[in-house]
């Protein structure tokens, strides 16, 4: 019973050491996630200053498998090359280390007191801005506290045989870098397994000089993260994951080969006599290290990954007949990583598919249009396959951005996918009242329905008006205050250009000029041409939205 009880002990330590870890990453991400995905965009190939960024960044967030997906998605999105991404790679293992070197320090007396100072600025303090740095603080707190559940519970466990002989058994250099990888790849954080492992040594159930072995395969099983959030991504960011893995293995085997042949692990011994020091230290020696070491060699690692994974033809995923995204992954294919403020990493790529719908949309418009003044069926094929393809693009545009919301935790971020879901549903709409206008020309061959001279001048007004509303939805100042006040006029010119010709039908009516056929069809398109403006004002204030929030 007491063993069963010390066990719960340890999965409870460990629960609130990984809650405390994911509020402070999504404290800080709120609190400042877009000024540090800022930092890495702007990254020059400068070596030492990715090494650095990589490791600040790291520091902060407490997880380099964070800062390493958002590293995949900056390659991915073609934001970052693969010589960049080795460099801040590096230096996320290098900051990876000083979670190890906090609970070495016995920062854990001051948990309780960090944790009620962070719980209350999230109760008490109105700014947004101060909660998210409480909840940062609270996290911090509760990390230490987990720390120091998960030691207590495990001082025990030392009393029993069975658990010291399988920590005996992992003296071995290959089970017990087997076992360091596989469980941290199992909880997904190298820094919990890290800390399990400085408590097992402070509770004397694991001997330092064994406890090196699971520490190097620690390492490798951080990379888990990475791997699974490079499913479905581009080569290169592929490359980028296979670089974390060789960067490790490499530092694996190299201290594995040095502790088996020099007394590198009593040396450390005879300087520094705490167990949770002995590991915290060595964690710093291993990744600084290889860091070192590789620093020469970062384009030969890019390279290598190269090598490795060459170019090839990679799968593209397609709807049906032969749709497809372009510059987003569906998300069947990414699962549920996020990674540090997803949102801003894929904000280009999304306004970058947006652009592509919108501009379907536009050659529909104008097709639609001309077909109608030509009363011409032929180019309709095209604008029905044109318009099926904008209802796919719309449904996995919703589907990756709904998926995307869901797992956002910026503020900002959501707010500028928020606006992008608005606007895809708008394209869509437009997409839908084009169609219509496709349909009329149907209708007017099929019935033998002719417009007055008088009419089809006023639908090539209407045409002219509605291309340059939406082409300049495709303009490059498209979300500055100017632009939205010339779409605003545009608008405004279509919604009184509908007013207008409304009045002269009616004088055609009366004048007898206009069969009641071609009235009630005319009446119809006079409807779609100002829903068409609608739609754009929405979109340019949408695009407005995003544009001020990021």
């Amino acid at each position: 019973m007491m063993e069963l009880l010390q066990f719960l002990g340890v999965f409870g330590g460990l629960a609130l050491f990984l809650h405390g870890m994911q509020m402070m990453s999504s404290g800080l991400e709120a609190a400042a996630g877009n000024g540090m995905k800022s930092v890495l965009e702007r990254l020059t190939a400068n070596r030492f200053m990715g090494i650095l960024v990589g490791a600040l960044i790291t520091t902060a967030v407490q997880s380099s498998s964070a800062t390493t997906v958002m590293v995949v998605g900056f390659v991915n999105a073609g934001m970052m090359s693969l010589d960049q991404a080795v460099w801040l790679i590096m230096g996320a293992n290098v900051g990876k280390t000083t979670t190890g070197l906090l609970i070495a320090m016995d920062v854990g007396a001051l948990a309780p007191l960090v944790a009620f100072a962070g719980v209350a600025m999230m109760v008490f303090v109105k700014d947004s801005k101060m909660q998210h740095i409480g909840q940062l603080l609270a996290g911090l707190g509760i990390l230490f506290i987990g720390m120091d559940m998960m030691s207590a519970a495990m001082e025990p466990l030392r009393e029993v045989p069975a658990f010291v002989s399988m920590m005996a058994a992992l003296s071995d250099p290959i089970l017990g870098i087997l076992f360091g990888t596989l469980f941290t790849a199992l909880i997904q954080s190298s820094a919990a397994s890290v800390g399990i492992l400085q408590s097992l040594a402070a509770a004397g159930v694991v001997e330092f000089a064994s406890s090196v072995y699971i520490l190097f395969g620690q390492n490798i099983g951080t990379c888990i993260t990475a791997v699974m959030a490079s499913f479905g991504v581009s080569r290169d960011a592929k490359r980028a994951t296979c670089v974390h893995i060789l960067f490790n293995v490499i530092g694996t085997a190299i201290f594995t080969a040095v502790v088996m042949v020099f007394p590198l692990t009593a040396q450390i011994e005879s300087v520094i006599h705490d167990p949770m020091a002995q590991i915290a230290v060595m964690h710093v020696i291993f990744n600084l290290a290889t860091t070192i070491l590789l620093l020469p060699f970062g384009s030969r690692l890019a390279k290598l990954a190269s090598r490795i994974l060459p170019d090839g033809a990679e799968p593209v995923q397609t709807g049906e007949n032969g749709m497809r995204l372009t510059y987003l992954t569906p998300v069947t294919a990414g699962g549920k990583d996020g990674g540090l403020g997803v949102s801003v990493i894929v904000v280009g790529q999304l306004r970058n598919e947006l652009h592509r719908m919108l501009e379907m949309a536009r050659q529909n418009v104008d097709a639609s249009f001309t077909a109608i003044m030509d009363r011409d069926t032929a180019p309709l094929e095209r604008v029905e396959k044109r318009e099926q393809y904008i209802d796919f693009l719309n449904k996995e545009i919703s589907r990756y951005i709904s998926h995307l919301i869901a797992i956002e935790t910026n503020e900002r971020g959501s707010k500028v996918v928020s606006c992008l879901f608005a606007i895809s549903g708008n394209i869509e709409r437009i997409g839908d009242h084009a169609d219509n206008l496709a349909g009329y020309t149907k209708m007017l061959v099929k019935e033998d329905i002719t417009f007055s001279q008088f009419a089809l001048e006023e639908v090539r007004r209407m045409r002219d008006i509605s291309i340059r509303a939406v082409s300049a939805l495709l303009s490059s100042d498209a979300g500055h205050a100017d632009w939205l006040a010339q779409v605003a006029q545009l608008e405004q010119k279509i919604d009184d250009m509908t007013e207008d010709f409304r009045r002269e039908q009616l004088v055609r009516m009366r004048d007898g000029t206009c069969s009641d056929e071609a009235c009630i069809l005319y009446s119809e398109l006079l409807t779609d041409f100002e829903r068409i403006g609608d739609h754009v004002l929405n979109i340019a204030q949408e695009l407005n939205k995003a544009h001020t929030a990021l």
